[in-house]
């Protein structure tokens, strides 16, 4: 898939390819290959959740990662960015990264944390990366402001606040005219803390969007507050242990600012600790309030009063060991999907008391711990192998800030884009969700094509542009009329042509305008009088100067020619008209050396009017005939004209004033100047007779 055509190929399809190399038909190790003109952006690099060692890897192996363009990171969640490390360590990958400042802030110590608590097994798969690994990465990304324009190898692309996470952003990519926008995780919907996702402005042509919760319709955040703050405060009430399997950042600091705020209306449950168990405690709470401009107005203005970000009942517990575990508690551990960790370390402990809750509050993957106890079994086996009977409580209230179906159809029906790719969707919520989509779509004039690809499905989409050249500088200060021909030079800069004067070549390019000078010596042994006498029979005009002790003669304002010891030097700009000058001069030294003799005598000759001037005709319809072939000249006599054709240019010769009418300049030099060698060459003048050498 990588480099199965050549470059040059590539560029000239109009065929756009969209390639999942994860989330297709599946959540988790989001990666998107976008191919198009020559160009291929991967769109985030995440594992999977549910799976270890390379198999949580998305399927890079099936591309030439050397020949990616640039990778574009829409949030910090592992999901997303986790095979990061990976791919710029461990493969060929050369491009350009890119994602939100907040996104890279957090990826460092998220990763660092997932390194170290979630670690891959090493018993018979290996470990993807180290922290070296992590540490040198850092150095590859590179930042992005939200609407900052960038352009990487002809490709533009700018981002937009998705909502689902601080830092997270929706990608919108152009290339050749095309526009394709990326969602990744989004919500449309605000919260304690986060803004809703924006409606770009401009409108997509594709649009790769997620459907993790495919037709399910979320309820409203109100009665969602009050179910998992209930749920919470019965568990307390019948000396229960709640815990909140949650990731260290995200969803964890939406569920701290509702049980702060919980905890204080409510006094009799002071005593009772709140726990946020993760070592990035510190400094994620440090992330989040260098960024604070990046949430919402609430929070923005809560922020000039208080942090809201400190809070008064929630205490930090980096490890087990200074847990004390006597009567109630909350505790919010990581992983948010009891893969392993702290919160799995808790959930063996609590799960065979039925006093004891556990409240899943985000999306679960299929595959893991957390996706299996929703399905409430009678027992569960631990990370030893153990059975443990499951007999706490088993809460799902969902604060996962994706779009539900009403959110997605919605912001699909605002941006109008003519394909719509779903992505990061179990198989069977992509499908529900693709089947409501097309019956919406119905009664519309033009209702968009709607795609569920599986990993390694490739969507072909078709876009063929017209090319379009925009002339600039100086060939731009006189508007065109129809039929006008424009001569300049054709620069392709990405996808963007332009015609400018080769002259203002450096001011719109990097390049300059080059000369060639041409220069050929033969030998000369003739008088170089006699050249400057022939070289005014055939110009007309000869310039003459010194240089040093040899002298020069210029004919056509563009030839030079230098006298030199017992031989002549031609110099000359390399060009159309500045080349055939040089071949007459060039010719005619050539002839003077071959026979000065009769050179001499030719300029003293004299002939009769009437022989000259009928005789002249015909040499000029030979001359003609000789130049440009039998086919390309007509000779009428009787209207005293001759017309020479090349290349649908028309050049017609008065044969009583021997003028030259012709649209084409370059024809009307060529044509004109033979005309004129010839008749220097035949008509008689008067000069002294130059003594033999």
């Amino acid at each position: 898939m990588g480099g199965e055509k050549r470059p040059v190929e590539e560029e000239l399809s109009d065929e756009l390819t969209i390639t999942p190399l994860g989330a297709g038909q599946e959540v988790g190790r989001s990666c998107i290959l976008l191919q198009f003109k020559g160009k291929r952006v991967l769109l985030d690099i995440g594992i999977h959740p549910g799976l270890s060692g390379l198999e949580a890897l998305p399927f890079i192996d099936v591309i030439d990662t050397s020949q990616i363009d640039l990778l574009l990171v829409s949030h910090f969640h592992l999901d997303h960015c986790g095979a990061l490390p990976y791919l710029l360590e461990k493969t060929s990958f050369k491009g350009r990264t890119f994602m939100t400042h907040a996104t890279k802030a957090i990826y460092k110590w998220l990763l660092a944390d997932y390194i170290k608590v979630s670690n891959i097994s090493t018993e018979d798969r290996g470990v993807l990366y180290t922290d070296k690994d992590l540490d040198n990465s850092l150095d590859k990304i590179e930042t992005l402001n939200f609407h900052e324009e960038k352009e990487v190898n002809g490709i533009k692309f700018w981002s937009y606040n998705a909502g689902h996470v601080l830092g997270a952003a929706m990608f919108m990519i152009e290339i050749a005219g095309v526009k394709i926008l990326y969602t990744g995780d989004f919500s449309r919907e605000e919260d304690r803390h986060l803004m809703a996702a924006e409606v770009p402005n401009v409108r997509p042509d594709i649009c790769i969007i997620e459907s993790t919760y495919g037709t399910h319709i979320h309820e409203k955040r109100e009665v969602r507050e009050a179910r998992f703050t209930q749920s919470v405060h019965e568990t307390i009430k019948r000396d229960g242990r709640c815990l909140i399997p949650v990731f260290a950042l995200g969803r964890a600091q939406e569920l701290m600012l509702i049980l702060d705020e919980y905890w204080e209306a409510h006094p009799e449950l002071h005593d009772v600790p709140i726990y946020y168990a993760s070592s990035l405690a510190k400094k994620c709470m440090a992330v989040f309030q260098t960024y604070v401009n990046a949430m919402n107005e609430r929070i923005r203005r809560q922020i000039s009063i208080n942090n809201p970000f400190v809070f008064k009942h929630i205490s930090n517990l980096k490890n087990i060991d200074q847990f004390q575990d006597i009567g109630p508690s909350v505790v919010m551990a990581s992983p948010g999907m009891l893969q392993s960790g702290l919160s799995r370390e808790l959930f063996e402990t609590w799960c065979p008391d039925p006093r004891n809750s556990v409240i899943i509050a985000g999306y679960c993957v299929e595959g893991t711990l957390a996706k299996m106890i929703m399905s409430e079994p009678e027992e569960i086996v631990s990370v030893t192998g153990q059975r443990l009977p499951l007999k706490c409580s088993v809460n799902y209230i969902s604060f996962s800030a994706h779009t539900d179906y009403n959110q997605t159809s919605e912001f699909l029906m605002l941006l109008k884009p003519a394909h719509i790719i779903l992505v990061h969707g179990e198989q069977s919520e992509m499908q529900r969700l693709r089947t409501a989509l097309k019956r919406e779509y119905e009664d519309t004039p033009d209702p968009a094509e709607i795609f569920a690809p599986a990993n390694n499905e490739e969507i072909v989409l078709n876009f063929r542009g017209e090319k379009m050249a925009k002339i600039v500088g100086r060939l731009a200060a006189k508007k065109p009329k129809a039929g006008d021909k424009i001569s300049g030079v054709l620069v392709k800069r990405g996808f963007n042509y332009h015609i400018v004067s080769p002259d203002e070549l450096e001011h719109y390019t990097d390049l300059k305008q080059g000369v060639v000078l041409q220069k050929q010596t033969i030998p000369f042994t003739a008088p170089f009088s006699l050249l400057h006498h022939c070289l005014q029979q055939l110009a007309g005009t000869v310039e003459q100067s010194e240089k040093g002790s040899r002298s020069c003669l210029k004919v056509f304002e563009s030839v030079t020619v230098q006298q030199e010891h017992n031989k002549i030097s031609i110099e000359w700009e390399g060009s159309e008209m500045g080349d055939m000058y040089a071949d007459a001069v060039l010719t005619l030294c050539l002839q003077i050396e071959a026979n000065p003799q009769a050179i001499k005598q030719s300029s003293l000759r004299s002939i009769t009017k009437g022989q000259d001037k009928s005789s002249f005709e015909d040499r000029v319809e030979k001359l003609m005939i000789e130049l440009y072939g039998e086919d390309n000249v007509s000779y009428q006599p009787k209207l005293k004209y001759i017309t020479v054709t090349l290349d649908s240019h028309k050049a017609v010769i008065n044969l009583k004033s021997y003028t030259v009418q012709c649209a084409n300049e370059s024809l009307h030099q060529m044509v004109s100047s033979a005309i004129r060698r010839l008749h220097n060459a035949l008509t008689p003048v008067n000069v002294p007779i130059i003594p033999a050498t």
